[in-house]
């Protein structure tokens, strides 16, 4: 029925900073929706309370052996059973109130399916992080006050995101950010954090909750997923720019749920499992065919037989989507789950949709002229379908008459397929409630009514005969649209730990241990070191001062004298050093579980073909090539004590070469 647009997610692109963080809306506004979720908020607090005071109770009950007490009890479990149930019925009517989230035009539309946005409890960063900064990193955790608030603020802000495109580049800003707060500051050992995300499912309110950042990011997805579904319901469809927005918001929609489904796993919460996703995605996506059925509207109906026929087939897919997705809703586990007035909703435009079928087929059957013969004759061998969906060929109505007694038969089916709809729809009390989708119900049913009755005749006894449904067929097929998370960059609040490829919570290094040198004007330090941001040490000559201090090959150089070094340059250190004179102090840390020292040699390398040095980096490139010019990145300078004439000599060949002495 659709098909997928590629997700391109670069992650080494997410540290470019050229964004600003932007703010939510204010939970205080008082709108209609501002209300509905404001209320949604405080129910599930309410149900949160409720769900403790049972297993309280449970466990209570469990534990008495008081006969007295056991009945005591019980009647209490009773009552908050009762409670329960009052409270999640709640919910769900005002998860069902999808009138609340519609425009306000008074253009007459068929109301669409949103989504409320999931709600969370407070999470408090602060002390777990400086914990955890300094028992990971050996870093004072006053410097990262700053960056702590900052990211509080933007979670807080995220809770209550504005209904537009801010609101959505305001949570993925948010989601980006916490790639890398996942990297930094959450170890593998997920048991090692004390930091619980808190989340309510977004349909019955059930709390749930996990230390994991995947819970948090798929949430904050599953919210981006679901403001696109209340920015699309909010469009003015009676214009062509509103409907064409709709229908990129469906489509948006639907890829942020197809990208949850397919990315994250074991959520849990019951809106985030696959099954529900997939019903969601199916639903977004019929929303949309739905939207691209008023665009060809509101270009105005061809009215002759390939236009009728074509808006015909249109609707059939509309109608086709609608049934799976109806199945989705109704097939375990979901058949307790999504609201009624959802299932109805889908149900009601599933009859609708097919009843426009028949009419419009009607339509083109009965103002058929002469010389579109041809046009009905080619369409028609292709046109008719079973119940499992296979093509059934058709006889092609030869004159006006059979023309007129077929396109009568449609019509009486459309005539009970409107009335089909519109029973389902006063069956659901919270449809009754909707004025347009009573009207636009009545308004086709009226519609395909006096068209029927227009063909009947008092003379005319031909038995009416039963049509096959039509094959549902689209020229305007619709693309799942995924969000393309590297087009949002973010600022690193955590940016002054170093560069994450090295300074992350996946990678272990001694503690920062201090050294200090001193050297006459004829002697070096005696190392030498290698690669950018940070630099390694990459020769640490015997006997040397730098020896006797503790230095080793392969540790990091984070600071020299009082500056920071680990986002330095190559050029920068050797400056700093240069600039200290006889005295130097750093700062040095020893990697544990990584040699970055050691080159990765290719296969030709290995065989014993001549092949282009490389190294990779510290941070993460390779640097490679042959002759002087590419040979100079690779260079190794040298901070050693002056030598003899032969080895100034061999120092300077050398120095042609790789190394470069520093005197």
């Amino acid at each position: 029925m659709f098909k997928f647009i590629a997700f391109v997610d670069r992650d080494k692109n997410r540290n470019v900073t050229n964004t600003k963080s932007v703010q939510g809306s204010d939970p205080l506004n008082e709108s209609a929706r501002g209300k509905l979720q404001s209320r949604r908020s405080k129910i599930n607090d309410e149900i949160c309370r409720e769900l403790k005071m049972r297993a309280g109770a449970e466990n209570l009950y469990r534990a008495a052996s008081n006969r007295k007490m056991k009945e005591t009890v019980a009647l209490e479990l009773q009552f908050v059973n009762s409670n329960l149930q009052l409270l999640k019925e709640e919910l769900s009517e005002l998860n069902s109130s999808v009138d609340i989230y519609q425009n306000d035009s008074s253009s007459v539309t068929v109301p669409m399916i949103p989504l409320g946005l999931k709600e969370t409890n407070d999470v408090h960063f602060a002390a777990p992080f400086k914990d955890y900064i300094i028992d990971h990193y050996s870093e004072d955790p006053e410097r990262f006050r700053s960056a702590i608030n900052d990211l509080d603020d933007l979670r807080q802000s995220a809770r209550t995101p504005s209904r537009d495109e801010a609101g959505i580049d305001l949570l993925l800003e948010y989601y980006n950010q916490l790639y890398f707060v996942e990297k930094r500051l959450f170890p593998s050992n997920k048991s090692t954090s004390s930091i619980y995300f808190h989340w309510y499912d977004s349909l019955t309110g059930v709390p749930s909750s996990q230390r994991t950042v995947g819970f948090e990011k798929g949430s904050i997805l599953f919210n981006i997923g679901s403001l696109y579904t209340q920015m699309g319901c909010r469009q003015d469809r009676s214009t062509l720019e509103g409907v064409e927005a709709a229908i990129g918001n469906f489509q948006k929609a639907a890829g942020a749920f197809y990208y949850l489904q397919d990315r994250f796993s074991h959520a849990p919460s019951m809106d985030m499992q696959p099954q529900t996703l997939i019903m969601l995605v199916q639903l977004m996506m019929s929303q949309a065919q739905e939207c691209t059925y008023e665009k060809q509207l509101l270009h105005g109906l061809d009215s002759s037989v390939k236009g009728y026929l074509d808006i015909a087939q249109e609707s059939a897919q509309i109608a086709r989507m609608y049934r799976e997705t109806h199945k989705m809703m109704t097939c375990s586990p979901l058949q307790d789950y999504v609201p009624f007035s959802w299932v109805s909703m889908v149900l009601v435009k599933e009859e609708h949709f097919s009843a426009l079928s028949h009419y419009y087929t009607a339509l083109a059957l009965i103002e058929n002229r002469d010389s579109d013969f041809d046009v009905l004759e080619k369409i028609f061998t292709n046109f008719y379908v079973d119940a499992e969906m296979n093509t059934v060929p058709s006889d092609v109505p030869q004159n006006t008459e059979e023309r007129r007694t077929l396109g009568k038969s449609h019509m009486r089916e459309a005539l009970l397929l409107h009335e089909d709809a519109m029973r389902v729809h006063n069956l659901c009390k919270q449809l009754r409630k909707i004025d347009t989708c009573q009207e636009v119900l009545k308004q086709a049913h009226d519609r395909s009514l006096l068209k029927f009755e227009s063909l009947e005749s008092e003379d005319d006894f031909t038995e009416d005969k039963s049509v096959l449904s039509l094959k549902p067929f689209t020229n305007h097929l619709l693309q799942i649209i995924q969000p393309d998370l590297a087009k949002y960059k973010v600022e690193d609040f955590f940016h002054d730990l170093g560069p994450i490829a090295i300074f992350s919570a996946r990678h272990q290094w001694s503690s920062p241990r201090v050294i200090q040198l001193t050297k006459n004007d004829n002697q070096g330090f005696g190392f030498s070191v290698r690669g950018d941001a940070p630099v390694i040490i990459a020769i640490v000559e015997p006997a040397s001062r730098a020896e006797d201090c503790g230095m080793k090959v392969g540790d990091f150089l984070v600071g020299v004298n009082d500056h920071d070094t680990k986002w330095c340059k190559h050029e920068q250190i050797v400056k700093l050093i240069r600039s200290s004179g006889n005295q130097l102090k750093l700062r040095l840390i020893t990697p544990l579980n990584k040699d970055y020292l050691k080159p990765k040699l290719s296969s030709s390398t290995l065989n014993g073909e001549p092949t282009q040095t490389s190294m990779v980096t510290p941070t993460g490139s390779t640097t490679s090539g042959r002759g002087p010019k590419t040979r100079s990145k690779l260079s190794e300078w040298m901070f050693k004590k002056r030598d003899s004439g032969k080895s100034r000599s061999r120092s300077k060949s050398e120095s042609d070469t790789s190394n470069r002495i520093i005197r």
